[in-house]
């Protein structure tokens, strides 16, 4: 995960991220269910400043379970904490 301090000249609106799937995650049907998955975990997550986010899905992500959200929400935390 990678966290885009903000530029104080132009401060984005809102937090914006993007997901980075490769296909060694696997075949298209299941990239997308990854992403879908992604999607629903980082909408309920909170960012303490708006700023660009870029995740990207390791090929264990295709197989993850509820640790997914786990892994995810940890690593939220520590770009934050890192670009904050």
């Amino acid at each position: 995960m990678h966290v885009r301090r903000p530029d104080t000249q132009n401060p984005p609106e809102a937090t914006r991220v993007g997901f980075v799937v490769s296909k060694k995650v696997g075949n298209a049907v299941t990239r997308n269910r990854v992403k879908r998955r992604l999607r629903h975990i980082v909408a309920t997550l909170e960012a303490p400043f708006p700023t660009d986010v870029v995740v990207r899905a390791l090929p264990s992500a295709a197989v993850a379970g509820p640790e997914l959200r786990d892994d995810v929400a940890g690593a939220w935390r520590r770009a934050f904490s890192k670009a904050a």
